[in-house]
């Protein structure tokens, strides 16, 4: 069994919040298989197989910061290692639409990887870190801003991120943290534009090129 984390606050009050992209992609990916989703170990969870693949897809309902509870619950009851665990959650230091998978690392100042890092006594999980970017203006905080809402025209960037997330965990699912960077991260960067751009094709004659 492979354990997935989507981190969020619950409540209605936070539904659709910059700070709960985590629920918003595992959700999104649990529900083309219309699971049911149970109250235990301080979550909501839902037990879902995944092309042969069992897995257990979890939503930490202590708030944010005590997010490691619930995975560490989870984790111990299934005896699942870190390594067979992802968690997906907001990062603001990627822009919107922009999405990163990795293996470990630090919490980089997110309350609730902070959180699972000390409940599981180790980084040493996968990430899918989807991207709200910062704000906009100089004075608003980092607070407020995760816990504001995304604008109208914000809503493509919001479902391009969702969709990349959401193939960034199958891919997980399946070959483990490198198969998805190769899926999702190596995708986003063949998508910049080109330092230098191929030349614009002519009218001329054509040369056929030796094969290499």
């Amino acid at each position: 069994m492979k354990l997935v984390c989507g981190l969020g606050n619950p409540g209605p009050q936070y539904v659709g919040t910059r700070h709960n992209m985590g629920f918003v992609v595992v959700e999104a990916f649990a529900n083309s298989f219309r699971p049911t989703w149970r109250d235990r170990w301080d979550a909501r969870v839902a037990r879902v197989e995944y092309r042969g693949e069992d897995l257990l897809i979890f939503e930490p309902q202590t708030f944010m910061n005590l997010s490691g509870t619930a995975a560490r619950q989870v984790a111990g009851f299934y005896k699942i290692p870190p390594a067979d665990l992802l968690v997906v959650h907001d990062e603001v230091d990627l822009p919107l639409g922009r999405v990163r998978v990795r293996q470990g690392g630090g919490d980089a100042g997110h309350k609730g990887i902070r959180s699972v890092m000390q409940n599981l006594g180790t980084g040493d999980f996968g990430r899918v870190r989807v991207g709200i970017g910062r704000p906009s203006h100089p004075d608003q905080e980092v607070t407020d801003y995760v816990l504001g809402r995304f604008s109208v025209e914000e809503n493509d960037l919001f479902d391009q991120a969702i969709a990349k997330a959401v193939i960034g965990i199958g891919e997980w699912v399946l070959g483990g943290v490198t198969r998805a960077q190769n899926r999702v991260n190596r995708r986003e960067r063949t998508q910049e534009t080109p330092s230098c751009p191929e030349p614009e094709e002519d009218s001329g004659p054509s040369v056929q090129e030796e094969d290499s």
